[in-house]
This record gives structure tokens, C-alpha cells and sequence, in this order.
């Protein structure tokens, strides 16, 4: 069977990081792990391209030579996803669809032509497709039916099907599932509460597979909570740091994390010793209230900026994400986050108003509530709240569209990751990632940044003082302190699109509802029924 991988566009967000990419040269910042994995399970006398829209689009030599089309996408990708099934059916292939988008909603894949929807996890479903295929069935739905598989079955999955130099961040994954239950969050329902992992041996194996094809990027574990299990995560780490010395250290390492991560002094040891040199922490908000409403309970426990500071000072430089929206939040939210985000020098901080994801507590509180707008939340940063909030939509996007410009300020931006590198510390393990000869292209790149920061802009003079200190008291943070300093470039030009498209939501909103309300207005009152005499006599 001629199988094409295909995976679809992320339009412009805050993870597209398009200015850096160019900066490096690279098409993509992160591969699709899922479709190369879906690639691992499927039977391997199969055949297989894999195409990323991201990367390359599909040639006509492509749609030609495939007998199944197998496309995965997230709720974000939804338009190109849905593009490309009416494309594939076109030309007459057989498409068979999966990942978190076609589960949530499966009847938009079905709608849009997909003749097989491969829904929840693959080590369950993908065996059920092939039995369908090869028995001739020419359409099918396959569920899980609440089952959840045992990860350390998953095989390794096809790197080799990647073009390397087309991405800036390689994937790993060890487990699913989080044990918290966040009221937002759809990771609890698509992968459910119960942390599952891999076994140390398996993840090192994936380990020798991608230093056996030389990939040299940072590894991000996309776990959406790589803590979840912290048991089996010791247990990796310790092995994991041993393979990492005997490898003389190849790669550093990226993980999501919940925030209390701060309060296991020897997890966090253990990352630093394994190479692990930045997590992501979903903070939310610093309101507590909030935190309390939407179910983040994890949060409320210590002071986060506390949190941050020993993570940081752990070695990891933290990444976090923000949401403003919540139920019964207080006016000024956005300059509290803002305010936090300056406080606890956190560089990089992910914002966007809250969404109603599908199918997640939320969504169906709201709906029950009759508050949802729009049932099909997308996570971008560029789309209203999708759902009637406790303080008027307008008050909230204009909060968050400010915050976002204030958070990317470059003067704002260089202050904290400045003081987020001299609070880091040195890292301990950089013995083969320091020897890597400057290319061309860093060269290049760092040029760029020198001239838009430390000449062009407003921000010079903080960008050369702070870069004579850093080089100065902690000189083997200097590359990843530059790293960040080119993550502006793309945050820089990406607060201008929020502004641009959140304002134009903003007037069409208002716009309708002025509309409505004429509408309302126009309607001739409805007289009161005239009584019978007899009831009006009585």
C-alpha cells in the first residue's frame, strides 16, 4: 500500500516563530510526531512519503504515486486539514484521517469526504483501519471505546521519514495523560488522567535512532505533562543521564511541566543532570480566584513566582502560559498577568484569551449554560473567546491585545530575559553542544540580531549592556541567551497581527450586536391575549 503522510498548515501563531526559522534557515519548528509514529504502527511492507505542508507542499508526482492519504491534524489545523481531504478526494485517493481534531469532531472529517476516521490513540485504532483495509471495506469509524493503550507497545517512531534540516526542534514523547483536571483542558480527555509511559529502554532506543541519523536539534518532549508520573520519570532520568554522558552530551532538552515541578528538589537535579535546559509551566493567571474556577488547583498550593524562581535557579529557564477570560475574572487582568510575567522575568510568556475547547468540562458547562458562541475553539492567539464571559467581551480583548503589546515591548522583553539568564546559573553539561562549530548560518543570524537590536531600535543600549554582562558573568549561557533574543523578532512583528486581527474581531463583534439589538427593537410588541368576558367578569 502507497501511503502519503500528510500533514497540514498551521496558520500564523505565536509557536510559528517564522522570522526565527528564516533566521536559522529552517522550514518548520517542530516535526509531526504523531503521523511518523502513525508510520511506525502501520504495517511496514507498506510504503510511505511523508509530506508537511509546513515544510513542502505536495508534488503531483506525490498525489499520483499514493493509494491512501492519511492526514492527522489539532483543532488549529483545521482549515488546511479539511482543504486537503476535498483535494485528496478529488483526485480520487482513499483518505483516511486522525489526531486530536478528527476525535473531537468527527463528523467535520466526515463531512468534508474522509473515508476512515482513525480516531483516538493509534496502538488501538490503527490495527482496526488495517484489518478494515485489508478485508476491502471501503469506509470506517474506529474507536477505542474508553480504552487506553499501554504506550510501551508504541514502536519507535519513523524518523526517517523527516527531513532533517527542515526543522529547528526534534520530538520525543515518554508519556499521556495528566492527573490534574483543569477545567479548560482537553489534554484529560483525549489522553485521560492516568499518566502512562514508555519504559527507559524504549525511550532510549528512540534516543539511538535519532543520534544514529544525526539529527543535532534540542529535543522537545511533547508530553503535556512530562511530570505526571513522577515515579517513572526518576527512573528514566537516571538512565537517561548516564546514556547522555556516554553520548558526551548531544542533545539539550525541552519538556512541559505542571508548576509543581518546584517542590521535588531532586526531579528538577535529575533534569539538569540529564541535559534539561528550559519547561514549560501553564501558570494561567496569577489570580487565584481564577485558578480556583477553572479547576487548576495544582496552581494554588505556593506562590508561582516562588515556583519559577527555584525552577529557574534549578537551571532550567522557564517558558509559561497565560489565559485571560475566566469566569468572575476582575477587570485589569491583563496587566496583572503582565505585571507577573515582568516580576518573575519569565522571557517567553504564551498569552491567549480562554477557548472552549471541545468536549472539555468547560464546553459542556457552557453549553448547558447556553454561553457558547462558537463550539469550535482553536487555541490561536488571534481568535475572540468563544463564548459568553462574565465581563463584556470587548473589556477582556482589549485587556488582553494591550498585555500582549506590553509582554513584547523590546525593552520589556531584554530587561526580564536578562535577568532570567543571570538568575539561571551555568549549565552543567554542555561538553559536545559547546565544540559545535558556528556555521554560516548562525553567523548570518546573529548579524541580523545585532543590527535590528543592538542599532536599529529603541532597545539598543539595554541589548549591549545586558550582552557585556551576560558574556561577563555567565558566559556558557551566551548562545541560549542570544536564542531568545531572536525569539523577539518573531514576537516583535506577531503583537502587531494580534492587535490587527483581535481589533477587526472586536468591531464585527460590536457590529453584530448593535445589529441584533435593532433587530430586537424592530419587532412589533406582542399584544397581551384578550381575556373572555367571563374571565374578565370573574
Amino acid at each position: 500500500m502507497r501511503t502519503l503522510l500528510l500533514y497540514p498548515l498551521f496558520p500564523k501563531s505565536f509557536f510559528s516563530f517564522d522570522k526565527v526559522l528564516k533566521l536559522v534557515d529552517r522550514k518548520a519548528l517542530i516535526p509531526p510526531l504523531g503521523l511518523i509514529t502513525v508510520g511506525a504502527i502501520l504495517p511496514q511492507e507498506w510504503e510511505f512519503k511523508l509530506v508537511d505542508r509546513n515544510v513542502q507542499d505536495i508534488t503531483e508526482a506525490e498525489w499520483d504515486w499514493a493509494e491512501m492519504v492519511i492526514i492527522s491534524a489539532m483543532i488549529v489545523q483545521k482549515e488546511d486539514f479539511l482543504a486537503q481531504i476535498r483535494e485528496a478526494k478529488r483526485r480520487g485517493k482513499r483518505v483516511a484521517v486522525g489526531g486530536p481534531y478528527p476525535t473531537s469532531l468527527p463528523d467535520e472529517a466526515e463531512a468534508a469526504g474522509a473515508d476512515y476516521l482513525i480516531l483516538d490513540e493509534g496502538e488501538i485504532t490503527l490495527p482496526m483501519f488495517v484489518d478494515a483495509v485489508s478485508r476491502g471495506e471501503p469506509r470506517g469509524v474506529f474507536h477505542a471505546k474508553g480504552e487506553k493503550p499501554d504506550v510501551s507497545i508504541s514502536p519507535v517512531p519513523r524518523f526517517d521519514l523527516l527531513n532533517k534540516d527542515a526543522y529547528d526542534t526534534m520530538a520525543v514523547q515518554f508519556s499521556r495523560g495528566c492527573p490534574f483536571q483543569c477545567e479548560f483542558c482537553d489534554i484529560i480527555v483525549l489522553y485521560g488522567r492516568k499518566p502512562r509511559t514508555k519504559t527507559p529502554a524504549q525511550f532510549l532506543a528512540e534516543l539511538d535512532r535519532i543520534y544514529e541519523l544525526e539529527f543535532d536539534q534540542t529535543i522537545f518532549l511533547v508530553d503535556d505533562n512530562f511530570i505526571g508520573n513522577k515515579r517513572n520519570v526518576k527512573l528514566l532520568l537516571k538512565e537517561l543521564k548516564v546514556w547522555m554522558a556516554d553520548h558526551d552530551y548531544p542533545f539539550r532538552f525541552m519538556t512541559e511541566a505542571s508548576v509543581d515541578l518546584a517542590q521535588d528538589e531532586e526531579l528538577m537535579e535529575l533534569m539538569v543532570e540529564a541535559n534539561f535546559n528550559a519547561v514549560f509551566l501553564g501558570i494561567e493567571t496569577p489570580d487565584e480566584e481564577s485558578l480556583a474556577v477553572s479547576r487548576k488547583f495544582q496552581n494554588t498550593r505556593d506562590s508561582l513566582s516562588e515556583a519559577v524562581e527555584k525552577i529557574v535557579r534549578s537551571g532550567m529557564r522557564v517558558m509559561a502560559g497565560f489565559i485571560i477570560g475566566f469566569d468572575g475574572e476582575k477587570t485589569g487582568a491583563g496587566d496583572r498577568i503582565v505585571r507577573f510575567v515582568q516580576k518573575s522575568s519569565i522571557p517567553v510568556a504564551l498569552f491567549s484569551m480562554l477557548q472552549a475547547l471541545p468536549n472539555t468540562a468547560l464546553w459542556h458547562r457552557l453549553e448547558k449554560e447556553g454561553r457558547l458562541r462558537d463550539k469550535l475553539g482553536n487555541g490561536n492567539q488571534t481568535t475572540l473567546i468563544n463564548f459568553v464571559p462574565t465581563r463584556p467581551v470587548e473589556e477582556i480583548a482589549r485587556e488582553y491585545v494591550e498585555a500582549f503589546w506590553q509582554l513584547y515591548d523590546p525593552i520589556m522583553f531584554l530587561d526580564r530575559t536578562y535577568r532570567h539568564f543571570m538568575m539561571m546559573g551555568a549549565p552543567r553539561n554542555s561538553a559536545k553542544i559547546s565544540r559545535r562549530s558556528l556555521s554560516w548560518k548562525t553567523i548570518r543570524a546573529l548579524l541580523i540580531i545585532v543590527w535590528r537590536q543592538g542599532i536599529l531600535r529603541k532597545s539598543r543600549w539595554k541589548f549591549w549592556i545586558y550582552l557585556y554582562k551576560i558574556n561577563k558573568h555567565n558566559p556558557k549561557v551566551l548562545d541560549q541567551y542570544l536564542t531568545i533574543c531572536a525569539q523577539l523578532e518573531h514576537f516583535y512583528d506577531y503583537r502587531q497581527i494580534v492587535r490587527n486581527q483581535i481589533e477587526t474581531q472586536i468591531a464585527e463583534f460590536l457590529a453584530s450586536e448593535e445589529a441584533e439589538q435593532e433587530s430586537m427593537l424592530k419587532q412589533p410588541e406582542k399584544q397581551p391575549e384578550k381575556q373572555p368576558e367571563s374571565a374578565a367578569a370573574a
